[in-house]
């Protein structure tokens, strides 16, 4: 059995089932295992403030690397079905969560194509909020654009190369502003493996 390497981001800011958001990305991790995601290393936990700002409390995020042996479509839908048992509701785009999980990347894929990950990942900040893709575009495309992903991220796969910039997340988080970067703080160690 072949498998590819996944990055997730995982995030929430509100508190679901008597947990904290920083509980719910701890058992949403045990989760991803049972969900067939092997071998993951995650980040530590940060405090992140809200984005868009003001649209509710901060977050808390991570990241994870995990092996995954089927395509990336099978990949986003066992992330839904984790994200589903912890509350998720997908009622407002940018919303308030229980939890968040994201594909940012598996391997070196460009989904489904470079032309439509080229518009979604060139698309001005105003249209980013009012308009969403209809089908998983990989690598994430605006993760060159977030903090938030990016101080975990290079926590494990600081040397994952994007397949079309071909810049490192380590070349990516560097590139932001030091503000942005020092506005994602470290909350704890790295989530224990089981």
């Amino acid at each position: 059995m072949r498998y590819g390497s996944a990055l997730i981001a995982l995030g929430a800011n509100l508190p679901h089932a008597g947990r904290t958001p920083a509980q719910t990305l701890r058992a949403a991790l045990a989760a991803l295992r049972d969900a067939g995601f092997v071998h993951l290393r995650e980040s530590a936990l940060y405090a992140t403030p809200c984005f868009p700002p003001g649209a509710g409390p901060d977050y808390v995020n991570a990241c994870a690397v995990a092996d995954w042996a089927g395509d990336a479509a099978a990949a986003l839908a066992a992330l839904h079905g984790v994200e589903a048992a912890f509350g998720r509701s997908r009622a407002e785009r940018w919303g308030m969560r229980t939890l968040d999980l994201d594909l940012i990347a598996l391997d070196d894929a460009v989904l489904p194509d470079r032309a439509t990950w080229a518009h979604w990942a060139g698309l001005p900040p105003a249209e980013q909020a009012r308009a969403a893709p209809d089908r998983l575009v990989l690598p994430h495309p605006r993760l060159a654009d977030r903090a938030f992903v990016l101080v975990p991220l290079a926590e494990v796969a600081p040397l994952w190369r994007h397949p079309v910039t071909g810049r490192t997340v380590a070349g990516m988080l560097a590139a932001l502003p030091a503000a942005d970067r020092a506005a994602v703080v470290p909350i704890g160690p790295r989530i224990a493996p089981k």
